[in-house]
Protein backbone atom coordinates (compact mmCIF):
# COMPACT_ATOMS: atom_id res chain seq x y z
CA UNK A 1 0.00 0.00 0.00
CA UNK A 2 1.46 3.39 -0.98
CA UNK A 3 2.34 6.01 1.66
CA UNK A 4 -0.48 8.28 2.81
CA UNK A 5 -0.29 11.83 1.46
CA UNK A 6 -1.69 15.20 2.45
CA UNK A 7 -3.99 15.01 -0.58
CA UNK A 8 -5.35 11.72 0.78
CA UNK A 9 -6.06 13.42 4.10
CA UNK A 10 -7.95 16.31 2.52
CA UNK A 11 -9.91 13.91 0.33
CA UNK A 12 -10.86 11.81 3.35
CA UNK A 13 -12.28 14.92 4.98
CA UNK A 14 -14.15 15.85 1.83
CA UNK A 15 -11.94 18.92 1.38
CA UNK A 16 -9.93 17.80 -1.62
CA UNK A 17 -12.25 19.05 -4.36
CA UNK A 18 -13.96 21.82 -2.42
CA UNK A 19 -11.03 23.61 -0.82
CA UNK A 20 -10.24 25.71 -3.89
CA UNK A 21 -13.83 26.94 -4.20
CA UNK A 22 -14.04 27.87 -0.54
CA UNK A 23 -17.15 25.73 -0.08
CA UNK A 24 -17.79 24.51 3.48
CA UNK A 25 -17.23 20.76 3.45
CA UNK A 26 -18.66 17.98 5.60
CA UNK A 27 -16.85 15.08 7.22
CA UNK A 28 -16.69 11.81 5.33
CA UNK A 29 -18.65 8.57 5.35
CA UNK A 30 -19.50 6.56 8.52
CA UNK A 31 -16.35 5.63 10.40
CA UNK A 32 -16.77 1.86 9.99
CA UNK A 33 -16.46 2.27 6.23
CA UNK A 34 -12.85 3.33 6.74
CA UNK A 35 -11.83 -0.23 7.57
CA UNK A 36 -10.37 -2.11 4.62
CA UNK A 37 -8.34 -5.26 4.00
CA UNK A 38 -5.38 -4.59 1.71
CA UNK A 39 -2.67 -6.61 0.06
CA UNK A 40 0.22 -7.32 2.37
CA UNK A 41 3.04 -4.87 1.87
CA UNK A 42 6.71 -5.52 2.20
CA UNK A 43 7.34 -7.09 5.59
CA UNK A 44 9.29 -5.14 8.17
CA UNK A 45 12.92 -6.22 7.99
CA UNK A 46 14.30 -6.90 11.45
CA UNK A 47 16.94 -9.38 10.36
CA UNK A 48 15.25 -12.09 12.36
CA UNK A 49 14.43 -12.11 16.06
CA UNK A 50 17.00 -11.62 18.80
CA UNK A 51 18.24 -14.92 20.21
CA UNK A 52 19.49 -16.26 23.50
CA UNK A 53 23.12 -17.25 23.35
CA UNK A 54 24.75 -18.60 26.52
CA UNK A 55 22.17 -16.66 28.54
CA UNK A 56 22.79 -13.38 26.71
CA UNK A 57 20.34 -11.68 24.35
CA UNK A 58 22.05 -11.29 20.95
CA UNK A 59 20.75 -9.20 18.06
CA UNK A 60 21.47 -10.61 14.59
CA UNK A 61 23.75 -8.80 12.14
CA UNK A 62 21.66 -7.20 9.41
CA UNK A 63 21.59 -4.56 6.70
CA UNK A 64 19.56 -1.48 7.64
CA UNK A 65 17.30 0.01 4.95
CA UNK A 66 17.98 3.68 4.19
CA UNK A 67 14.84 5.83 4.26
CA UNK A 68 16.48 8.84 2.64
CA UNK A 69 19.64 10.84 2.17
CA UNK A 70 19.74 14.51 3.08
CA UNK A 71 22.12 17.44 3.43
CA UNK A 72 21.29 18.36 7.02
CA UNK A 73 19.59 16.00 9.45
CA UNK A 74 18.09 17.50 12.60
CA UNK A 75 17.37 14.98 15.35
CA UNK A 76 14.71 16.27 17.76
CA UNK A 77 11.77 18.54 16.97
CA UNK A 78 11.78 20.64 20.12
CA UNK A 79 12.36 24.38 20.01
CA UNK A 80 16.05 24.15 19.08
CA UNK A 81 15.45 21.46 16.45
CA UNK A 82 12.64 23.33 14.72
CA UNK A 83 14.59 26.57 14.56
CA UNK A 84 17.68 24.69 13.33
CA UNK A 85 15.67 23.05 10.56
CA UNK A 86 14.13 26.38 9.50
CA UNK A 87 17.51 28.11 9.50
CA UNK A 88 19.21 25.42 7.41
CA UNK A 89 16.32 25.20 4.95
CA UNK A 90 16.27 28.97 4.44
CA UNK A 91 20.00 28.83 3.76
CA UNK A 92 19.24 26.63 0.75
CA UNK A 93 20.03 23.03 1.69
CA UNK A 94 17.83 19.96 1.93
CA UNK A 95 16.77 19.32 5.51
CA UNK A 96 15.21 16.33 7.26
CA UNK A 97 13.80 16.59 10.79
CA UNK A 98 13.18 13.47 12.91
CA UNK A 99 10.98 13.69 16.02
CA UNK A 100 9.93 10.96 18.44
CA UNK A 101 6.52 12.45 19.29
CA UNK A 102 3.67 13.50 17.02
CA UNK A 103 4.13 17.24 17.42
CA UNK A 104 6.82 19.90 17.50
CA UNK A 105 7.99 22.11 20.34
CA UNK A 106 9.22 19.57 22.88
CA UNK A 107 8.94 20.88 26.42
CA UNK A 108 7.48 24.15 25.13
CA UNK A 109 4.38 22.34 23.89
CA UNK A 110 4.21 18.66 24.86
CA UNK A 111 5.86 19.59 28.17
CA UNK A 112 3.46 22.54 28.75
CA UNK A 113 6.34 24.86 29.74
CA UNK A 114 4.56 27.81 28.20
CA UNK A 115 6.58 30.88 29.19
CA UNK A 116 9.40 31.92 26.86
CA UNK A 117 12.03 33.14 29.30
CA UNK A 118 15.17 35.15 28.52
CA UNK A 119 14.05 37.12 25.48
CA UNK A 120 14.97 40.61 26.79
CA UNK A 121 17.35 42.60 28.96
CA UNK A 122 16.48 45.69 31.02
CA UNK A 123 16.86 49.01 29.27
CA UNK A 124 16.36 52.68 30.05
CA UNK A 125 12.69 52.65 30.94
CA UNK A 126 11.93 49.83 28.51
CA UNK A 127 13.35 46.37 27.97
CA UNK A 128 15.47 45.55 24.95
CA UNK A 129 14.71 42.47 22.88
CA UNK A 130 17.67 40.12 22.45
CA UNK A 131 15.98 37.13 20.81
CA UNK A 132 15.30 38.21 17.26
CA UNK A 133 15.52 36.35 13.94
CA UNK A 134 13.61 33.11 13.49
CA UNK A 135 12.76 32.76 17.17
CA UNK A 136 11.01 36.09 17.29
CA UNK A 137 9.30 35.38 13.97
CA UNK A 138 7.81 32.23 15.52
CA UNK A 139 6.56 34.21 18.51
CA UNK A 140 5.05 36.87 16.27
CA UNK A 141 3.16 34.25 14.27
CA UNK A 142 1.88 32.61 17.43
CA UNK A 143 0.80 36.01 18.73
CA UNK A 144 -1.13 36.67 15.50
CA UNK A 145 -3.46 33.74 16.26
CA UNK A 146 -6.46 34.24 18.52
CA UNK A 147 -5.52 33.16 22.07
CA UNK A 148 -2.01 32.47 20.76
CA UNK A 149 0.07 34.46 23.24
CA UNK A 150 0.03 36.99 26.05
CA UNK A 151 2.73 39.49 27.00
CA UNK A 152 4.40 39.36 23.58
CA UNK A 153 5.90 42.76 22.74
CA UNK A 154 9.08 44.47 21.64
CA UNK A 155 9.78 46.12 24.98
CA UNK A 156 7.09 45.07 27.46
CA UNK A 157 7.79 44.16 31.09
CA UNK A 158 7.09 40.44 30.79
CA UNK A 159 8.22 37.49 28.66
CA UNK A 160 5.60 35.96 26.40
CA UNK A 161 3.46 32.99 27.38
CA UNK A 162 2.00 30.95 24.53
CA UNK A 163 -0.75 28.43 23.96
CA UNK A 164 0.65 24.93 23.31
CA UNK A 165 -1.77 23.97 20.54
CA UNK A 166 -1.30 27.22 18.66
CA UNK A 167 2.46 26.77 19.01
CA UNK A 168 2.33 23.20 17.66
CA UNK A 169 0.32 24.42 14.68
CA UNK A 170 2.60 27.37 13.90
CA UNK A 171 5.80 25.30 14.14
CA UNK A 172 4.42 22.62 11.82
CA UNK A 173 3.16 25.19 9.31
CA UNK A 174 6.53 26.96 9.18
CA UNK A 175 8.42 23.71 8.65
CA UNK A 176 6.11 22.68 5.82
CA UNK A 177 6.35 26.11 4.22
CA UNK A 178 10.15 25.76 4.07
CA UNK A 179 9.94 22.28 2.53
CA UNK A 180 11.57 20.45 5.45
CA UNK A 181 11.25 16.65 5.17
CA UNK A 182 9.52 15.54 8.36
CA UNK A 183 9.65 12.14 10.03
CA UNK A 184 7.48 11.85 13.15
CA UNK A 185 6.91 8.99 15.62
CA UNK A 186 10.52 7.91 15.20
CA UNK A 187 13.11 7.47 17.94
CA UNK A 188 16.76 7.81 16.97
CA UNK A 189 18.79 5.00 18.55
CA UNK A 190 22.29 5.13 17.10
CA UNK A 191 24.76 7.00 14.97
CA UNK A 192 26.25 5.97 11.64
CA UNK A 193 30.00 6.50 11.83
CA UNK A 194 32.87 6.63 9.35
CA UNK A 195 35.91 6.90 11.58
CA UNK A 196 35.34 10.04 13.67
CA UNK A 197 32.77 11.46 11.25
CA UNK A 198 29.01 11.10 11.64
CA UNK A 199 27.26 10.03 8.42
CA UNK A 200 23.69 9.71 9.66
CA UNK A 201 21.57 7.96 12.26
CA UNK A 202 19.51 4.86 12.87
CA UNK A 203 15.96 5.19 14.15
CA UNK A 204 13.14 2.91 15.22
CA UNK A 205 9.48 3.31 14.31
CA UNK A 206 6.44 1.18 13.50
CA UNK A 207 8.22 0.47 10.21
CA UNK A 208 11.15 -1.10 12.06
CA UNK A 209 14.76 0.08 12.14
CA UNK A 210 15.77 2.41 9.31
CA UNK A 211 18.63 4.77 8.51
CA UNK A 212 18.92 8.34 7.30
CA UNK A 213 22.24 9.36 5.79
CA UNK A 214 23.32 12.97 6.06
CA UNK A 215 26.24 15.27 5.39
CA UNK A 216 25.78 17.08 8.71
CA UNK A 217 23.75 16.01 11.75
CA UNK A 218 22.40 18.38 14.40
CA UNK A 219 21.77 16.84 17.82
CA UNK A 220 18.68 18.62 19.16
CA UNK A 221 17.54 15.71 21.31
CA UNK A 222 18.05 17.63 24.54
CA UNK A 223 19.80 14.61 26.03
CA UNK A 224 22.72 14.48 23.60
CA UNK A 225 21.59 11.09 22.33
CA UNK A 226 23.35 11.45 18.99
CA UNK A 227 26.67 12.84 20.18
CA UNK A 228 26.72 10.20 22.91
CA UNK A 229 26.12 7.44 20.37
CA UNK A 230 28.83 8.94 18.16
CA UNK A 231 31.38 8.79 20.96
CA UNK A 232 31.71 12.52 21.57
CA UNK A 233 32.80 13.53 25.05
CA UNK A 234 29.99 14.63 27.34
CA UNK A 235 29.26 15.46 30.97
CA UNK A 236 26.44 13.66 32.85
CA UNK A 237 24.06 15.61 35.10
CA UNK A 238 21.21 14.93 37.45
CA UNK A 239 18.47 17.51 37.86
CA UNK A 240 14.89 17.91 39.01
CA UNK A 241 12.29 16.14 36.89
CA UNK A 242 8.83 17.68 36.89
CA UNK A 243 5.44 17.14 35.29
CA UNK A 244 3.52 20.24 34.26
CA UNK A 245 -0.27 20.52 34.03
CA UNK A 246 -3.00 23.00 33.18
CA UNK A 247 -6.07 23.88 35.22
CA UNK A 248 -9.39 25.05 33.74
CA UNK A 249 -12.23 27.21 35.06
CA UNK A 250 -9.93 29.05 37.45
CA UNK A 251 -11.60 32.13 38.99
CA UNK A 252 -10.09 35.52 38.23
CA UNK A 253 -8.25 37.21 41.07
CA UNK A 254 -5.59 36.42 43.65
CA UNK A 255 -5.54 32.86 44.96
CA UNK A 256 -5.88 32.08 48.66
CA UNK A 257 -2.60 31.75 50.51
CA UNK A 258 -0.97 28.36 49.97
CA UNK A 259 -2.97 27.56 46.84
CA UNK A 260 -0.68 27.25 43.80
CA UNK A 261 -2.68 28.05 40.69
CA UNK A 262 0.32 28.63 38.47
CA UNK A 263 0.64 31.24 35.75
CA UNK A 264 -1.76 32.83 33.30
CA UNK A 265 -2.17 31.51 29.75
CA UNK A 266 -3.69 33.04 26.62
CA UNK A 267 -6.99 31.24 27.31
CA UNK A 268 -9.16 32.93 29.96
CA UNK A 269 -9.70 30.74 33.01
CA UNK A 270 -6.81 28.41 32.10
CA UNK A 271 -3.54 28.42 34.04
CA UNK A 272 -0.37 26.36 33.71
CA UNK A 273 1.26 24.94 36.83
CA UNK A 274 4.94 24.06 36.90
CA UNK A 275 6.42 21.32 39.08
CA UNK A 276 10.01 21.15 40.31
CA UNK A 277 9.82 17.44 41.04
CA UNK A 278 12.53 15.23 42.55
CA UNK A 279 16.17 15.21 41.53
CA UNK A 280 17.02 12.16 39.47
CA UNK A 281 18.93 10.61 36.60
CA UNK A 282 17.03 11.69 33.51
CA UNK A 283 18.61 8.87 31.49
CA UNK A 284 17.37 6.09 33.78
CA UNK A 285 14.12 4.58 32.48
CA UNK A 286 12.88 3.46 35.90
CA UNK A 287 13.47 6.94 37.31
CA UNK A 288 11.47 8.43 34.44
CA UNK A 289 8.69 5.90 34.98
CA UNK A 290 8.46 6.65 38.70
CA UNK A 291 8.50 10.42 38.11
CA UNK A 292 5.66 10.09 35.61
CA UNK A 293 3.48 8.02 37.94
CA UNK A 294 4.31 9.95 41.12
CA UNK A 295 3.84 13.25 39.32
CA UNK A 296 0.32 12.34 38.24
CA UNK A 297 -0.57 11.29 41.79
CA UNK A 298 0.72 14.60 43.11
CA UNK A 299 -1.27 16.58 40.55
CA UNK A 300 -4.54 14.84 41.42
CA UNK A 301 -3.94 15.23 45.15
CA UNK A 302 -3.30 18.94 44.64
CA UNK A 303 -6.43 19.24 42.52
CA UNK A 304 -8.50 17.75 45.33
CA UNK A 305 -7.14 20.41 47.69
CA UNK A 306 -8.06 23.14 45.22
CA UNK A 307 -11.59 21.81 44.72
CA UNK A 308 -12.15 21.72 48.48
CA UNK A 309 -11.38 25.45 48.68
CA UNK A 310 -14.50 27.68 48.73
CA UNK A 311 -14.93 29.42 45.39
CA UNK A 312 -12.72 26.91 43.57
CA UNK A 313 -15.03 23.89 43.58
CA UNK A 314 -15.40 23.93 39.78
CA UNK A 315 -11.71 24.10 38.91
CA UNK A 316 -10.79 21.05 36.83
CA UNK A 317 -7.67 19.40 35.44
CA UNK A 318 -7.50 20.39 31.78
CA UNK A 319 -4.48 18.30 30.82
CA UNK A 320 -1.16 16.90 32.00
CA UNK A 321 2.00 17.23 29.93
CA UNK A 322 2.59 14.30 27.61
CA UNK A 323 6.33 14.84 28.03
CA UNK A 324 8.18 14.81 31.36
CA UNK A 325 9.93 18.00 32.39
CA UNK A 326 13.52 16.80 32.05
CA UNK A 327 15.83 19.71 32.79
CA UNK A 328 19.29 18.24 32.20
CA UNK A 329 20.88 14.87 31.52
CA UNK A 330 24.13 15.26 29.61
CA UNK A 331 25.92 18.22 28.05
CA UNK A 332 28.50 18.30 25.29
CA UNK A 333 32.19 18.82 25.89
CA UNK A 334 32.61 21.47 23.23
CA UNK A 335 35.56 23.36 21.87
CA UNK A 336 34.28 26.13 24.16
CA UNK A 337 32.05 26.05 27.23
CA UNK A 338 29.54 28.70 28.23
CA UNK A 339 30.53 29.64 31.81
CA UNK A 340 28.76 31.76 34.39
CA UNK A 341 31.84 33.75 35.35
CA UNK A 342 32.61 34.58 31.73
CA UNK A 343 29.04 35.78 31.25
CA UNK A 344 29.10 37.94 34.39
CA UNK A 345 32.36 39.46 33.16
CA UNK A 346 30.73 39.95 29.73
CA UNK A 347 33.48 38.09 27.94
CA UNK A 348 33.62 38.98 24.25
CA UNK A 349 33.49 35.93 21.97
CA UNK A 350 34.93 36.39 18.45
CA UNK A 351 32.69 33.48 17.39
CA UNK A 352 29.48 34.79 19.01
CA UNK A 353 26.40 33.28 17.35
CA UNK A 354 23.66 34.82 19.47
CA UNK A 355 22.98 37.03 22.46
CA UNK A 356 20.25 35.95 24.82
CA UNK A 357 18.21 37.89 27.32
CA UNK A 358 18.92 37.95 31.01
CA UNK A 359 18.06 35.52 33.80
CA UNK A 360 18.11 36.02 37.61
CA UNK A 361 21.63 34.65 38.15
CA UNK A 362 22.95 36.82 35.29
CA UNK A 363 22.19 40.01 37.27
CA UNK A 364 20.32 41.79 34.44
CA UNK A 365 23.14 41.15 31.95
CA UNK A 366 22.71 39.71 28.43
CA UNK A 367 24.24 36.34 27.55
CA UNK A 368 26.51 36.04 24.48
CA UNK A 369 26.87 32.46 23.27
CA UNK A 370 30.00 31.22 21.43
CA UNK A 371 29.87 28.91 18.41
CA UNK A 372 32.35 26.58 20.10
CA UNK A 373 29.70 25.53 22.62
CA UNK A 374 27.92 23.76 19.74
CA UNK A 375 30.99 21.97 18.34
CA UNK A 376 32.31 18.64 19.72
CA UNK A 377 35.99 18.45 20.57
CA UNK A 378 36.60 15.42 18.36
CA UNK A 379 33.63 14.11 16.33
CA UNK A 380 33.02 15.71 12.92
CA UNK A 381 29.90 16.45 10.85
CA UNK A 382 27.99 16.97 14.09
CA UNK A 383 26.65 19.98 15.99
CA UNK A 384 24.67 20.30 19.21
CA UNK A 385 21.81 22.70 19.91
CA UNK A 386 19.39 23.29 22.75
CA UNK A 387 19.87 22.21 26.33
CA UNK A 388 22.71 19.77 25.59
CA UNK A 389 25.23 22.36 24.32
CA UNK A 390 28.48 22.87 26.25
CA UNK A 391 27.70 24.84 29.40
CA UNK A 392 28.80 24.70 33.02
CA UNK A 393 26.55 23.37 35.76
CA UNK A 394 24.93 26.78 36.31
CA UNK A 395 24.68 27.97 32.73
CA UNK A 396 22.96 24.77 31.60
CA UNK A 397 20.01 26.18 33.57
CA UNK A 398 20.08 29.02 31.03
CA UNK A 399 20.77 27.16 27.80
CA UNK A 400 17.91 24.72 28.52
CA UNK A 401 15.32 27.53 28.43
CA UNK A 402 13.19 28.15 25.34
CA UNK A 403 14.64 31.46 24.12
CA UNK A 404 18.30 30.35 24.35
CA UNK A 405 17.28 27.14 22.55
CA UNK A 406 16.04 29.34 19.71
CA UNK A 407 19.44 30.99 19.48
CA UNK A 408 21.57 27.83 19.49
CA UNK A 409 19.11 26.18 17.11
CA UNK A 410 19.33 28.96 14.54
CA UNK A 411 23.13 29.00 14.77
CA UNK A 412 23.42 25.23 14.39
CA UNK A 413 21.14 25.21 11.36
CA UNK A 414 23.01 28.04 9.66
CA UNK A 415 26.41 26.48 10.40
CA UNK A 416 25.31 23.07 9.13
CA UNK A 417 24.06 24.61 5.89
CA UNK A 418 27.34 26.47 5.37
CA UNK A 419 29.33 23.30 6.02
CA UNK A 420 27.35 21.52 3.29
CA UNK A 421 27.66 24.38 0.83
CA UNK A 422 31.37 24.94 1.49
CA UNK A 423 32.11 21.19 1.59
CA UNK A 424 33.80 21.49 4.97
CA UNK A 425 33.25 20.22 8.49
CA UNK A 426 31.22 22.32 10.95
CA UNK A 427 34.36 22.95 13.05
CA UNK A 428 36.08 24.58 10.06
CA UNK A 429 33.14 26.75 8.98
CA UNK A 430 34.16 30.35 8.31
CA UNK A 431 32.79 32.07 11.43
CA UNK A 432 32.54 35.45 9.70
CA UNK A 433 30.35 33.89 7.00
CA UNK A 434 28.27 32.19 9.66
CA UNK A 435 27.76 35.44 11.51
CA UNK A 436 26.84 37.16 8.24
CA UNK A 437 24.26 34.48 7.45
CA UNK A 438 22.77 34.75 10.94
CA UNK A 439 22.46 38.51 10.60
CA UNK A 440 20.80 38.03 7.22
CA UNK A 441 18.30 35.79 9.00
CA UNK A 442 17.62 38.56 11.51
CA UNK A 443 19.63 37.28 14.47
CA UNK A 444 21.04 39.73 17.00
CA UNK A 445 24.75 39.23 17.67
CA UNK A 446 25.42 42.32 19.73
Amino acid sequence: MRPYSRRDFLTALGWGTLAASGVQSVWGAPIHEGSQIVEAGKSISRGGPAILENGAVVQPRREIPVLRETDVLVVGGGTAGVVAALSAARAGVRVTLVERYGCFGGLWTAGLVLIVLCTHVPGEGKRKKMVQGIGDEILARINSQKHGAIDYSADGPHDATTDPEVTKYVLARMLREEGVDIVLHSWVTNAIMDGDAVRGVLFESKAGCMAIRAKVVIDATGDGDVFDAAGAESIPHVHRIGLVHRLGNVPVGPAPEGLNLGGATPIPGVRWVNMQGPQGDCLDVQTLTNCELDGRDAIWNKLKQIQETPGYENVFLLDVASQLGVRASRTLVGTQELRLQDTLEQKAYPDVIGVGGTYPFLKKLPCPIPYGSLVPVRVDNLLASGRCVAADNTMLNYTRLIAPCMLTGQAAGAAAALAVQENCTPRTVDVAKLQGLLRTQGAYLG
